[in-house]
């Protein structure tokens, strides 16, 4: 798409995110939903999955895309571990897993006081190494991107991991559908996604901010801001903590006071974003059916 169609911008903070002249590249575009991409800096490629049709992708820098994982269990968010390992969320083991180095691959998390959990959707890594991951209860609903089955789990919770003991601890509770999640460049605080407005109309399309404890408890969760189009699913952080969502008609950007910065405009529904390249100065888009990419003004968070 050419770049003088791609950019809607709502306050002038935005021109200085962007590149004016970058188009948006359609990088992939054989998916039946496009989700989870993580960027891998010292492979230089993009690990991203195709949930329904059960398998992640590898794209490379040079252009090329192919299968890393055939068999991915309908894996759906991604993310990379302080120690450069593969994070991943399973709908239909209903688990979330890490990849090892040898490519073996660990349970980290598979039920929560004796029931199984619902359908882990996405997944960060603080600097601390616990891990922080949202298990609403999307691929039990259905048999296309899971398989289908009664959740166990009285709500859908999101949860922290501390790898080390493997203590599971829920840490928000009071979401319909928790989605997508990010922490502000200085994890000071945690914001989530609450995406159940694509089953309830009653629930709103919002970001949630939360306090960070140095205990790994957490305070407020007040509404940070609302996409206007569509829902907000994943979503990344840049280094000034600007927040990248995904939603209905592209990218939104919004300041870290939750102020419609403005939209980068995609032909499909987005699913999630990363930032990633040598400089992590590209914004790598999953929508849909397609991988697309676009230069940016900004770079990705540290913890991003």
């Amino acid at each position: 798409m050419s770049n003088s169609s791609i950019y809607e911008i709502h306050d002038p903070r935005f021109r200085h995110l962007v590149v004016g002249s970058a188009a948006l590249d359609q990088l992939y575009s054989d998916c039946r939903w496009a989700e989870g991409p993580v960027w891998f800096a010292d492979l230089n490629c993009l690990i991203f999955s195709d949930i329904p049709n059960e398998r992640m992708l590898r794209y490379s820098q040079d252009g090329e895309v192919s299968v890393f994982r055939p068999r991915s269990d309908f894996t759906n968010g991604n993310t990379r571990d302080n120690q450069g390992r593969l994070i991943s969320c399973q709908h239909g083991a209903r688990r979330l897993v890490r990849t090892e180095i040898d490519g073996t691959i660990t349970v980290l998390a598979d039920s929560y006081q004796g029931m199984r959990l619902n359908s882990p959707n996405d997944v960060v890594v603080k600097s601390d190494d616990t891990i922080w991951f949202t298990d609403p209860s999307y691929g039990i609903m259905s048999n296309y991107e899971g398989y289908k089955a009664e959740p166990e789990q009285a709500t859908c919770n999101v949860y922290r991991l501390d790898p080390a003991s493997g203590k599971l601890t829920v840490v928000a509770s009071d979401f319909g559908q928790p989605n997508g999640l990010a922490f502000s460049p200085d994890e000071s605080k945690l914001y989530i996604a609450d995406s159940a407005h694509s089953h309830d109309p009653n629930w709103p399309a919002h970001i949630r901010s939360f306090d960070v404890r140095a205990d790994g408890t957490l305070t407020g969760g007040d509404e940070l801001c609302v996409t206007d189009k569509g829902l907000p699913d994943g979503f990344r952080i840049d280094s000034t903590g600007n927040i990248w969502s995904s939603a209905g008609d592209g990218v939104h950007c919004f300041s870290p006071e939750g102020e419609l910065l403005g939209k980068i405009l995609v032909p499909q529904t987005v699913s999630n974003v990363t930032f990633g390249g040598p400089r992590r100065n590209r914004l790598f888009i999953t929508a849909t059916k397609s991988l697309y990419a676009v230069y940016m003004a900004t770079s990705g968070a540290k913890f991003c």
